[in-house]
């Protein structure tokens, strides 16, 4: 306190004990006044009484005395609006002004810098008040709905029933399975009001509202048992289909808890074969306890269901970012997977994970051979994390939610359980469930379309294997040693691994019935049906500059597929089927094995033959096999372009033109040595360079010539030996 104002307060009180309230008021303004500071309290002149205020006024004690004493008071002034306002919007530009600002607004406004510093740390301390208030109210509502929401679920939970008699229970009066199965349906309550969350940013309604929840019968989902769905519309647009986003996601959630169900279930809802190695499932056990919906033998199209169990080298959270990514998804099963894409992000998961992902996709599934039409389907996809760790992908098709909606494929829930394991493997239980019209299928691939091994569980598990051990010799950072050829760069084995894998994306991409593809078929010189096609290469770094035609042919073989795929791959037998290598002497130059299995490497050979056009140029071959088909592929490349991809150089601007073969066991009767084999031929060549150019005859009868003189010596040399 001032020094003034501290000898009149001791003066006073010499005068009398205590100091009365007009004689405290005036020594709270003689304060302000010495400091110069705004007074906060001013007198009501009618009645005597002090009240607070932002005008300043003076403030009258009533004591004459003491008013005598002082009879000089300075006044204090209400800002102007002029002032006020340049306050304001510079307030709204800097909150927070410098002494040399303070200074330059009171040369403006004719104030002290004090004042002015004064105005604004009010202001501050108000918006700050407003903002703590606005901040309050908001979490007070929200506040309300939690409450309003426990107690929806208290009550629920109150007016739990009897499913046999209808009358309350308690739970002392449930076995320890029923308690079982309550905690399993309230788990999957409680999954059901977080996706609907996801769906509140779709719908602009709060999860708990209660026009949020109606009823939908098994029937209208063909799914199992009566849940509850998001009624508000919000369309997803996928080509002709509109979808309510909420009944995707409740579709979602009750796919899930169906493919637990099953990837679990023993007898009798799956049978095993005589032989052991495969499952089908009993259909009339399924309908009757998992689906209501009009059987499939009335929409034409067949079942077809499989499960397959395996050990996979990869964890079980890179597995999952795999399947959850479109891209990788398809890279990884390029031989199934002819095409896909993502219609529509639902979730993308809680906490940056994958858990609660949840994307419409679409996808074209293949056999490779142009005899076998692909399969168009539009699915949900959703990814859960389990309660026991385990994390669980499943596919269920939409189109159940539109009826009448034309369909060839149709994905019943479908997918993959992956438990982790402690060396970083993972144990895959996968499920393939689907109705599809195999009408078209051709004759000598039925037996194979029809037991579900051309698109079913153990091709789709058998191919991730695989695929998982070559991407872990990718990486790999130890090399083998010894042997012809072997890189022991690791830039250099890298390049030339993502070269190959292109080649086969690219050969499996062309060979397929895929509907993106015009095949036009011709009657060939080798007694087989021989499809066609011509593609145009204009800006593609990867293929050579012109047209390019394409050809493919399809053939059964009574020569086990072990016996084919070991004749085709070995380069001391190439010339014995290669016409393009002139009967010269073929040489591995170069050689990365990239799975357990000795056929599965990705080779570079040199022919070593006289022609003088072949000096320059070298194969690339990767083979391939599992228990459900292999592949040889190979490309001629460039000497110089390879050279700089061993050193390490980009391989996506290398040409390729892949052929090659596919060979698939012709059916579940097939045993690993015995049964026969389905053969794929499919070649690509560069017909002309010019992409403006127009495909001649002699084109097409050059290529059919190559078909049937490869085929004859594959035949000639193979069902020789068998004869022996």
């Amino acid at each position: 306190m001032p020094t003034g104002v501290l000898v009149r307060a001791r003066a006073q009180g010499s005068r009398s004990s205590t100091l009365n309230h007009s004689q405290l008021i005036e020594l709270s303004r003689q304060f302000h006044q010495e400091m110069d500071l705004p007074s906060l309290i001013t007198a009501n002149e009618n009645d005597g009484e002090c009240k607070s205020g932002s005008d300043n006024a003076e403030c009258n004690s009533g004591d004459e005395e003491e008013v005598g004493r002082h009879p000089k008071k300075k006044r204090y002034h209400r800002h102007t609006a002029h002032q006020i306002q340049v306050m304001e919007s510079f307030f709204k530009e800097c909150p927070h002004p410098d002494d040399k600002q303070r200074k330059e607004l009171s040369r403006e406004l004719g104030l002290e810098p004090l004042q002015i510093k004064f105005w604004f740390q009010n202001k501050r301390t108000q918006m700050k008040t407003q903002h703590e208030r606005h901040e309050n109210q908001q979490l007070r509502n929200e506040n309300d709905k939690l409450r309003a929401e426990n107690m929806r679920f208290r009550e629920a939970l109150g007016n739990t029933s009897c499913p046999n008699c209808g009358g309350q229970t308690a739970p002392g009066e449930m076995s320890y399975d029923e308690q079982q199965l309550r905690i399993e349906n309230s788990r999957l309550r409680e999954e059901i009001d977080r996706i609907s969350s996801v769906a509140a940013k779709y719908i602009g309604k709060p999860p708990g509202s209660s026009s949020f929840l109606p009823q939908l019968t098994a029937e209208s989902l063909d799914l199992y048992g009566p849940v509850d769905i998001l009624r508000q519309p919000a369309a997803i647009s996928s080509g002709v289909m509109n979808l309510d986003k909420p009944m995707v996601i409740q579709l979602a959630v009750s796919a899930m808890e169906e493919l637990m169900r099953v990837a679990r279930a023993g007898q009798p809802l799956w049978i095993s074969a005589p032989n052991g190695r495969t499952e089908s499932i009993n259909e009339e056990e399924y309908l009757g306890g998992f689906s209501r919906a009009v059987t499939s033998a009335t929409m034409g199209l067949k079942t077809e269901a499989s499960r397959e169990s395996g050990i996979v080298m990869m964890s079980s959270g890179n597995l999952v970012e795999m399947l959850m990514d479109v891209n990788k998804w398809s890279m990884i099963f390029s031989s199934i997977v002819s095409r896909a894409t993502t219609l529509e992000v639902l979730s993308t998961g809680v906490a940056g994970g994958f858990n609660g992902a949840l994307q419409v996709m679409s996808a074209e599934f293949q056999v490779p051979t142009p005899l076998v039409p692909t399969r168009d389907s539009q699915f949900v996809r959703y990814c859960k994390h389990l309660v026991d760790g385990t994390w669980a992908v499943v596919d269920v098709a939409v189109d159940c939610l539109q009826p009448g909606s034309p369909s060839r494929c149709r994905r019943r829930p479908s997918g993959c359980l992956i438990e982790e394991m402690p060396n970083g493997y993972s144990k895959v239980t996968w499920v393939e469930h689907v109705e599809a019209d195999d009408r078209s299928v051709h004759r000598i691939y039925k037996s194979l379309v029809s037991s579900g091994l051309a698109f079913g569980a153990k091709r789709w598990l058998h191919t991730l294997e695989r695929q998982c051990q070559r991407l872990a010799s990718v990486i790999t950072n130890s090399f083998p040693t010894g042997g012809v050829g072997v890189i022991t760069t690791q830039r250099g084995r890298r390049s030339m691994m993502k070269l190959a894998e292109r080649m086969v994306v690219s050969f499996c991409s062309g060979v397929g019935a895929s509907i993106a593809h015009q095949w036009t078929t011709l009657s060939g010189t080798c007694g087989e049906d021989v499809r066609v096609m011509t593609r145009k290469s204009v800006d593609d770094p990867g293929r050579p500059l012109g047209i390019v035609l394409s050809a493919a042919t399809s053939l059964w073989l009574p020569v086990p597929p072990k016996k084919v795929f070991d004749f085709l791959r070995d380069e001391n037998t190439r010339s014995e089927w290669d016409i393009l290598s002139n009967g010269g002497e073929v040489q591995e130059m170069a050689h990365n094995a990239n799975g357990r299995d000795e056929g599965n490497c990705v080779s570079l050979l040199r022919v070593n033959s006289a022609n003088s056009n072949q000096s320059n140029m070298l194969i690339l071959q990767e083979s391939c096999t599992d228990a459900s088909g292999s592949y040889v592929i190979y490309a001629p490349v460039d000497l110089v372009a390879m050279n700089d991809v061993l050193n390490g150089g980009d391989p996506d601007y290398v040409a390729l033109l892949p052929s090659g073969f596919a060979i698939l066991p012709e059916g579940p009767q097939n045993e690993e040595n015995g049964g026969g084999s389905l053969l794929t031929v499919a070649f690509q060549i560069l017909v002309d360079s010019q992409p403006n150019a127009k495909l001649s005859l002699g084109s097409v009868a050059t290529v059919d010539s190559l078909i049937a003189c490869t085929i004859e010596r594959i035949k000639g040399n193979l069902l020789g030996d068998l004869a022996q």
